[in-house]
């Protein structure tokens, strides 16, 4: 797509159209997969696991489901999607009904044995080639410079504090929340506009910025774009989004300024750890697969393990390097950048969108990323362009000036 597009007035969806898309929104956030699917209780989790020599790990607990997830189908299901005004957006709204109709019975299913198959159907399995991908960049891409892990949730919250008052000034309704939990089992995880933050989180400093452009810079910067469409779905996401936003995610990290070789290394081990999920292995096995042969330490082998069983096996972490496999070609062959940051979509989706924003349903990208912003950008993205999967990473920090720096 380019920005010829933009010079098309924005119109309404018609009335059943607009109908349907609201209504979607609202079971989209009622639902909240992510949090049903989130383990608790993972520290005891380890301590258990540590105390059985590391071959037994207790059932994994979560929180209780959404309550009436039946009522929440059936009333999916009774969206009059036949009677929507247009095809193109009949087609892009009844895609999203049956993805929404799956993710309820994913969630149904947790700790079941037809969970995995429920996965595969939402995220994909593991093919081949990613498969292939994933061990070629164990085998080829090393660590980093050690850095100490010196910057806790406090300066965290202070660099999206700050973030998120850089994007309002620019736009006025754009809009965070911030939750800081002990028990939420991941470090940071953007879900249904909320940022939610470990409480003990730790990281080194030149792995802040990074961060906080994959989440906010992102997921969150996408959702309040998505949010100023017509097509108000664009906000919480077309069907099977997950690997381009996750493969923009990646892909801020490196052009804010650092993606270290371990960050690579942990993204195509959660593809090997979902294979594995997949055919049936167990937490202790996948970790000691990651920690004993491709020399994860405990606590990122148990991470990355714990994450692939989720519900029973959730092949979701295979799409990170896939998605950055994807985005990297569709860059490499001249694609668009700027328009990927219009909502959240599928690559698959960019035809779709062309002739959306030619109807005037779908709008140019309201903000950009603010790291796009920063001198010598169109280089690095020139860069990004040229790259693969494995040659995507930092061997040292920026400077420490640097990593002060932003727009």
């Amino acid at each position: 797509m380019s920005a010829d597009h933009g010079a098309v007035s924005p119109r309404p969806l018609p009335p059943v159209a607009a109908e349907v898309d609201a209504a979607l929104i609202e079971i989209d956030a009622g639902l909240d997969w992510l949090i049903a699917l989130t383990p608790l209780g993972t520290d005891a989790l380890w301590e258990d696991f540590e105390a059985s020599g590391r071959r037994r790990v207790a059932p994994l607990r979560y929180a209780e489901p959404p309550a009436g997830l039946d009522a929440m189908r059936e009333r999916l299901l009774a969206l009059p999607v036949e009677r929507i005004e247009s095809p193109l957006l009949a087609g892009v709204l009844g895609e999203k009904q049956r993805e929404l109709a799956r993710m309820i019975e994913l969630v149904r299913l947790r700790g079941t044995d037809g969970f995995v198959g429920a996965s595969i159907d939402l995220f994909g399995g593991v093919e081949a080639g990613l498969l292939a991908l994933a061990s070629d960049v164990l085998a080829s891409v090393a660590d980093s410079e050690p850095l100490e892990a010196d910057t806790g949730v406090d300066a965290v919250v202070a660099a999206v504090e700050d973030e998120v008052d850089w994007y309002r000034g620019r736009a006025p309704g754009f809009s965070l929340d911030v939750v800081v939990d002990a028990d939420i089992g991941s470090l940071m995880m953007v879900s249904h506009g909320r940022l939610y933050l470990d409480a003990r989180l730790r990281l080194p400093r030149a792995r802040l910025q990074p961060l906080v452009q994959h989440e906010i810079g992102t997921h969150v910067l996408t959702r309040h774009n998505g949010l100023q469409q017509p097509l108000r779905q664009l906000s919480v996401g077309l069907a099977h989004y997950d690997p381009l936003q996750e493969g923009l995610g990646v892909l801020a990290e490196y052009l804010s300024g650092y993606l270290p070789g371990e960050r690579l290394r942990v993204l195509a081990a959660r593809v090997v750890a979902a294979d594995m999920a997949i055919h049936g292995e167990d937490i202790p096995a996948v970790f000691a697969c990651l920690h004993d042969a491709h020399g994860f330490s405990t606590a990122d082998a148990f991470d990355i393990a714990v994450r692939a069983l989720r519900g029973g096996g959730l092949t979701k972490d295979a799409v990170y390097l896939r998605g950055l496999r994807d985005l990297l070609g569709h860059l490499g062959s001249g694609g668009s950048f700027e328009w990927l940051f219009a909502g959240k979509f599928a690559l698959d989706h960019l035809v779709v969108l062309e002739q959306l924003a030619a109807a005037g349903w779908v709008l140019p990208p309201a903000l950009l990323p603010r790291y796009a912003l920063a001198d010598g950008f169109d280089d690095v993205l020139a860069r990004c362009r040229q790259a693969g999967v494995a040659g995507l990473h930092h061997v040292h920090p920026p400077s420490p000036a640097s990593q002060e720096s932003v727009p």
